[in-house]
């Protein structure tokens, strides 16, 4: 029989998952589609407007430098004015970024706007997992981080086979399918963004939807169980930690894993003399099924309470994934790679995110959390620059993804590197108490 606290618990948290996942899911998912649709664009932008591989790789990558340069502020900006509003702007000014991308003529242009969408979205991810922070407890966390992050691969599931048929329009109005492509898959980010002032609450204080019992347990709870884990920290304090460092290098290996996969696997696809159409659909597999084994993991992970192995494995899956990639002959093989590097990397940010929570509070975690989400997202730039550069440079995709596979090497390495660091300090700190 289940008592009332732990009722009062289920049916709470059952209606906060209701009211914010699905639509937090629906955002990413839109934010996704606007930062990886050029890798559909570029099966006929690049020769349309003169894109290298070196300089679609570097362009595709420089989004992350302005994405780098403003999230600490953006996410301070959010932690302070809150949610509704801040996540409102980022997601119109994002849509009018990713639709002008329709019109550019050349490198630099292509640059300077993929600059400026960074700009534009940063702040939007590391926000939102700040916004799970002030909702959910960390027992529910991972669970809830991976729904919303499964729209990651959801996006390259469902938006891979619409990017390729809105590539078949070319032509219409007079404009090139890749142009269509961005102006048609720009609209959502504007019209969501109207809609998060109407949806999101910023705070559970302010939450008229739940009732007054159920308000009044999740603030004792998410109160409680800060001050069990620190008191707050300084926008200092949080930036300064040495673990923030090591979280946002774990993450830059996991990005680059990511974005090379987002950006380039539609290449490397229709590679075989595939059609946009037959490229988008093909690309959508790989997402499916790191859909379901990510949310699988981080109930797991959740479950058991134990988060390094969970993120040490997920970093060598993906790793093997692109091994096996660089050395696939067949488009099956291809694909069963592109698989394993989809789960891999997709399965490894849930319980990765459930960290920085367990040692930063208050302004110090908003400032945490940006920081290695900016930093860990500079892989995001790295990796698909280096893919580009060594095809460029040599004529194959195999050295770029051996890059990128030796950082998500690194990333399971320094994972294991950090627990046995916190394992030592606990020991230190139980023998200095007792």
């Amino acid at each position: 029989m289940v008592n009332a606290p732990d009722e009062l618990a289920a049916r709470t948290l059952r209606k906060i998952g209701w009211r914010i996942l699905p639509f937090a899911m629906l955002l990413y998912f839109v934010s996704f589609i606007d930062r990886v649709n050029i890798g559909f664009a570029a099966l006929t932008m690049n020769k349309d407007v003169g894109l290298s591989p070196a300089a679609f790789g570097l362009g595709a990558g420089i989004f992350f430098a302005g994405y780098f340069l403003f999230e600490v502020p953006s996410n301070l900006i959010l932690h302070r004015v809150g949610a509704r509003v801040w996540i409102a702007r980022v997601m119109i000014s994002w849509g009018i970024v990713s639709g002008a991308t329709a019109f550019v003529h050349g490198p630099v242009s292509f640059y300077v706007l993929r600059f400026l969408l960074g700009v534009a979205e940063a702040g939007f991810f590391p926000g939102m997992i700040l916004y799970f922070s002030y909702w959910f407890p960390a027992s529910h966390r991972a669970a809830a981080t991976s729904v919303f992050m499964a729209a990651a691969p959801l996006s390259t599931a469902l938006g891979s086979p619409l990017s390729g048929a809105l590539m078949e329009l070319h032509g219409w109005l007079g404009l090139a399918g890749w142009q269509l492509m961005f102006l048609i898959e720009a609209v959502p980010a504007v019209l969501l963004g109207i809609a998060v002032l109407f949806v999101l609450t910023s705070r559970p204080e302010s939450a008229a939807w739940l009732a007054a019992e159920e308000r009044g347990w999740l603030i004792e709870s998410l109160k409680r169980e800060q001050q069990q884990t620190s008191r707050n920290h300084s926008v200092l304090q949080g930036l300064m930690d040495p673990r923030v460092l090591v979280l946002a290098l774990i993450y830059f290996g996991t990005s680059a894993g990511l974005y090379a996969l987002g950006i380039w696997s539609p290449l490397i696809i229709a590679g075989f003399g595939l059609s946009p159409l037959a490229v988008g659909w093909l690309n959508a597999g790989p997402g499916i099924a790191a859909v379901v084994a990510m949310v699988l993991w981080s109930r797991h992970s959740d479950r058991t309470g134990e988060r390094t192995w969970h993120v040490v494995i997920a970093c060598l899956l993906a790793a093997a994934g692109l091994f096996y990639c660089g050395v696939a002959a067949s488009l099956v093989g291809v694909l069963v790679a592109l698989a394993l590097v989809n789960i891999g990397v997709s399965a490894s940010k849930p319980p990765l995110w459930s960290m920085p929570v367990k040692f930063l509070a208050g302004s110090g975690a908003a400032a945490g959390i940006a920081a290695i989400n900016a930093l860990g997202n500079l892989g995001g730039f790295v990796g698909p620059a280096m893919i580009g550069f060594l095809k460029g440079w040599t004529g194959s995709f195999l050295g770029g993804l051996y890059f990128v596979a030796g950082l998500l090497l690194l990333s399971a390495l320094l994972t294991l590197l950090l627990a046995r660091s916190e394992h030592n300090k606990a020991l230190a700190a139980g023998q200095a108490g007792a």
